[in-house]
């Protein structure tokens, strides 16, 4: 066996792992710590929780704040419709967006210019949040399930992803698909969605956590309780115990022997809305880079 040479590291170069090392540590402390410091005072018992004192671990466990937010009607009842505008919401845009890009990537398409500066033109200009309204109003969306759907079913920077990825695609492969005697929809559900998974993914993951998270437009569209997603009672919870009543509050809950506390309840709550989605990510991540990446190698 031919002797290997062993590279001597430099000072320099230790320095300079140390240092990188330090800086991801701290980035990593400050990113995560926050959430995890809310996740132990979820699971801690809430009026013990009033001591303060707790940073790594919780001293009583419990789950009160959690089964007090999970037995709410309100609720539960949110979290089907979070569920539900993000399972139906999240394949019908990522078809509609696909499918739209699919069409604007071919060369053959009358007007083809014309028609990318016109949906790159909304991007910059909007009617408004009023005309928006009248809009839905007159189509008879509003205080209906699907104004969560229909509104967020097209996103021109996801459409452009996806447009720069199908053009990187060889030309070669549409050319020999149309001489077999493919038609165009053969061509896009047989050829281009199986190749684009990497960037269809990236763009689902952001429709879905765009889905996930909203809470604002129930608020603007939607009258009904049973039409309030997850978020928006979160929202309600959070508005309920304001920051400056709450030390008197949580006192007087705990003097009273109730099981939970205002800050505990928000802290569950959070807890509640973001780890599902956050469980998502590691399932995608592999297409997640791949996608983001090579969607974004022309403009």
């Amino acid at each position: 066996m031919k002797n290997r040479k062993i590279r001597h590291r430099s000072k320099e170069d230790w320095i300079l792992d140390i240092l990188k090392v330090i800086v991801l540590s701290v980035v990593t402390i400050i990113t995560v710590y926050p959430f995890w410091n809310i996740f132990i005072i979820s699971i801690n018992d809430a009026t013990d929780a009033i001591r303060g004192g707790l940073y790594f671990l919780p001293r009583k466990l419990s789950f009160s704040s959690y089964m007090e937010i999970l037995t709410k009607k309100t609720f539960l009842g949110s979290i089907k419709v979070s569920v539900a505008r993000t399972v139906i919401g999240t394949p019908i845009a990522v078809l509609a967006t696909s499918m739209l890009a699919y069409s604007l990537s071919r060369k053959d398409l009358v007007g083809r210019k014309f028609w990318n500066l016109l949906f790159i033109f909304t991007m910059y200009f909007g009617g408004g949040l009023v005309p928006y309204y009248m809009v839905l109003k007159g189509i008879h969306m509003l205080n209906t399930f699907w104004v969560f759907i229909f509104p967020l079913m097209m996103s021109v920077y996801n459409m452009i992803l996806v447009r720069s990825y199908v053009e990187s695609m060889p030309e070669s492969l549409f050319e020999a698909a149309k001489i077999d005697g493919a038609t165009d929809l053969t061509v896009f559900f047989r050829l281009v969605l199986p190749l684009a998974k990497p960037i269809l993914m990236t763009i689902g993951l952001f429709v879905a956590v765009n889905q996930w998270n909203s809470w604002f437009d129930a608020y603007l569209y939607t009258s009904s309780q049973s039409l309030k997603p997850m978020q928006s009672v979160l929202v309600e919870i959070l508005n309920q115990y304001q920051t400056g009543g709450s030390v008197s509050q949580q006192m007087s809950n705990a003097k009273s022997g109730m099981t939970v506390t205002p800050d505990s309840i928000r802290m569950a709550a959070t807890m509640v809305a973001t780890i599902p989605i956050i469980m998502v990510y590691p399932f995608i991540q592999k297409y997640f880079v791949k996608g983001i990446m090579l969607g974004a190698v022309k403009a």
